[in-house]
């Protein structure tokens, strides 16, 4: 989940007001674009194609052409159309895109991405035209948070099919009605009779991650990494060096729902550090940067992406991605076994099979998906993780069916998100040093500029210090002898340098509460008592240039509560200096008109 908790409580669904037949509450724009951009009610027309039945707002706040992309990313691809063979049945399904939002006209507030929640209604029918029909209600929004959305799906998906078009404007009445989103913080979101729970992610401007380690520390917590990568989960610990260097991948999934969570896992298993690539959970060839990844010279480096597909296409004409991963099963209720416990030998004992079937698939290649889906990893990157067996072997046995019991999957998922933001945090600490705030002294003056705090970065610098050093008991456990070629990758990957100036910059900002802090400690009296006239002068200096400026932050937008009394023990330390000095001092330092205008308020 993105949150410790991510519920609705079992009050059912919103209903229509009675004196309202349609529903349809008064709802501020403004207040819904806080939260979402667009409701829609898309529908797959066998002559028009995929056609924008009913939206809310109407028109959405997007421009045609990305509407248009949306709904294309709305639907599953034909060449992954598996429903079953039922002679008359329902399939739905959950799944997410995120499309390039950047030369967008939308809001402001938006980012430069636009996410889309799709609930997929697929309806098998021999009396209708070919046999079926389909239709998605879609959320668009440019907040990633998955869980949540999830489970509002959960409510106005049905909605919609039970009474039509208008569930979009009644829910959106509802969610206009929300307090503004607090990142990091858990909520309590209601929704008709209902009320979503909900732990939203911290944002990457955070300045450090929370201490729980229950609670979302990235992006997408709620993803079912396990359910997603239980066949091929040997690799994980690769998969994460993959993710953590921002090395491109390919994932191939026989459906959008788990394609989408497959690239939603991977960009949450390097919490606490954010995902710098560009990752689309869901990619098709309607989206128009699919045009620019094909037409990529043979020679030329693959840009830094995690693409979620179902179209084998993409096999062919992406085939110089270095990193292709296949998961999930065609069939979602096919009884298949997986050997997920590692205790009953996938991983503490050999198997000539599985050894002789892992070099088949490798000489095959990716292209073998082609005929027959399997889940397999093939790759060019020699990672430098093992496997953490302690790990694995506390995993529960869910089975060994491909249907895993809710229960056995959110305890799987436990285990393995804590031991991979362990394994991250474990990574990072050795730049821990760089980020460490300095403290003022308390025989010195607090009226002086916070130092830098920047302890110089150099990469071969770190690197030679790492190597003499090592990486540390937790990580020597677990890495191979090459594992300093990872801290290479890392500082030459993408994620790397955000990171790092986020995390420099909120230092620097912490360095800049502490120091103010330290002035609204300070005793003046007890630092004036051993200093010269001199440098009493300079500290009257020093103290009118801060109360200057804390004036001047006070009057700005940036101005906050702490700037009065702040200004205020300013003003009785800047009285109490210039008393302490001799009256010719003082007249002298009066004699500027602009400082005896302003020394006059502090009478």
């Amino acid at each position: 989940m993105d949150g410790a908790e991510s519920t609705a409580d079992p009050g059912g669904a919103p209903t229509p007001d009675p004196a309202d037949p349609c529903g349809a509450p008064t709802v501020d724009a403004e207040a819904l674009r806080r939260w979402v951009t667009a409701f829609c009610i898309i529908r797959f027309d066998l002559e028009r194609g995929q056609v924008v039945e009913k939206s809310f707002p109407d028109p959405p706040s997007l421009p045609p052409e990305k509407l248009r992309v949306a709904a294309f990313s709305s639907f599953p691809d034909s060449m992954s159309h598996h429903l079953p063979q039922n002679r008359s049945s329902l399939h739905d399904s959950l799944f997410s895109f995120r499309l390039n939002n950047s030369a967008s006209n939308s809001q402001s507030k938006d980012s430069s991405f636009l996410y889309g929640f799709v609930f997929n209604r697929q309806r098998q029918d021999p009396r209708l035209p070919r046999g079926g029909e389909q239709k998605s209600v879609v959320i668009l929004t440019h907040l990633p948070f998955l869980a949540l959305f999830k489970l509002l799906l959960q409510i106005l998906g049905p909605l919609c099919f039970d009474i039509g078009h208008s569930a979009l404007s009644l829910v959106a009445g509802h969610v206009a009605a929300w307090p503004d989103p607090v990142v990091g913080q858990p909520m309590e979101l209601p929704i008709g009779n209902a009320s979503l729970k909900i732990h939203l992610p911290p944002s990457p401007e955070s300045p450090s991650p929370p201490s729980n380690l229950a609670i979302p520390h990235g992006l997408f917590h709620s993803a079912d990494l396990f359910q997603s990568f239980r066949g091929i989960i040997l690799r994980l610990w690769d998969l994460w060096e993959l993710v953590l260097i921002g090395s491109p991948i390919l994932l191939i999934a026989p459906t959008p729902s788990q394609c989408s969570e497959g690239i939603l896992s991977l960009v949450s298993l390097i919490a606490p550090i954010p995902c710098n690539s560009d990752f689309r959970p869901y990619f098709t060839i309607h989206d128009p940067d699919f045009s620019k990844l094909n037409s990529l010279p043979n020679s030329s480096s693959f840009p830094s992406v995690l693409l979620g597909v179902t179209n084998l296409f993409f096999l062919k004409s992406l085939k110089n991605i270095p990193t292709i991963i296949s998961i999930g099963n065609p069939n979602p209720n096919s009884t298949r076994t997986l050997q997920t416990n590692p205790k009953s030998n996938q991983i503490s004992q050999f198997s000539p099979t599985k050894f002789f079937n892992n070099m088949k698939l490798k000489r095959e290649g990716p292209l073998c998906l082609m005929t027959e889906h399997k889940e397999a990893v093939w790759s060019t990157y020699n990672g430098s993780t093992k496997p953490d067996t302690a790990v694995l072997n506390r995993l529960v046995d869910t089975g060994l069916g491909f249907r895993v019991s809710e229960s056995g999957s959110v305890v799987n998922n436990e285990i393995l998100r804590r031991h991979f933001l362990e394994l991250t945090i474990n990574f990072l600490a050795p730049f821990s040093e760089y980020f460490r705030a300095k403290n003022p002294s308390e025989s010195l003056s607090p009226y002086v500029e916070a130092p830098a705090g920047e302890l110089g970065f150099g990469k071969e610098e770190f690197l030679e210090g790492l190597r003499n050093r090592g990486p540390g008991k937790f990580l020597a456990k677990r890495m191979r002898n090459n594992w300093l070629d990872l801290y290479k990758r890392f500082l030459e990957g993408n994620n790397f340098t955000p990171w790092f100036k986020k995390r420099r910059e909120n230092m620097q900002k912490e360095q800049e509460r502490i120091w103010r802090q330290a002035r609204m400690n300070c005793d003046i009296i007890k630092l004036m008592s051993k200093m010269s006239e001199l440098e009493k002068v300079d500290l009257f200096n020093a103290i009118e240039r801060f109360f200057l400026r804390e004036i001047e932050i006070q009057n700005s937008e940036t101005g906050t509560k702490e700037s009065v009394p702040m200004i205020e023990k300013m003003k009785r330390d800047l009285r109490t200096v210039f008393d302490a000095l001799p009256k010719d001092t003082q007249e002298l330092l009066l004699s500027n008109p602009k400082r005896a205008s302003h020394f006059l308020d502090l009478s």
